[in-house]
């Protein structure tokens, strides 16, 4: 069964401490080794100010930058894994980094029937 393990964490717009950003990205480089096995995909993405909403309204493309919501944790990355249940998602979820600096939401892939 696929789950997307979401990866949420504050943002800063300060500069960030060169030993921590180290540190934290050996933790992610470790997990990502760990995970291999069960991985479908992963990223990492740019921060929140680089995204752009689109929405339509009354059949017109709106065009917002930035995140439409405001809030304190925002995505930051995720993994698609490939795992035998729910446990086992909950398992990796809590061996991620993120959930130490953040949370990690896991969410089932939807499978659809498509053999009608």
């Amino acid at each position: 069964m696929q789950y997307v393990l979401l990866i949420y964490g504050e943002e800063s717009t300060a500069a960030p401490d060169p030993a921590e950003t180290e540190q934290v990205m050996n933790e992610y480089w470790a997990y990502t080794e760990a995970v291999r096995g069960v991985t479908q995909a992963s990223e990492a993405l740019e921060p929140s100010t680089t995204a752009t909403t689109v929405r339509l309204k009354d059949g017109e493309r709106v065009v917002t930058d930035g995140p439409f919501a405001e809030t304190r944790e925002v995505l930051g990355g995720f993994y698609v894994i490939d795992v035998p249940d729910l446990d086992a998602a909950l398992d990796w979820a809590a061996r991620c980094p993120g959930a130490k600096y953040g949370s990690i939401e896991v969410r089932p892939v939807m499978v659809f029937d498509t053999s009608e």
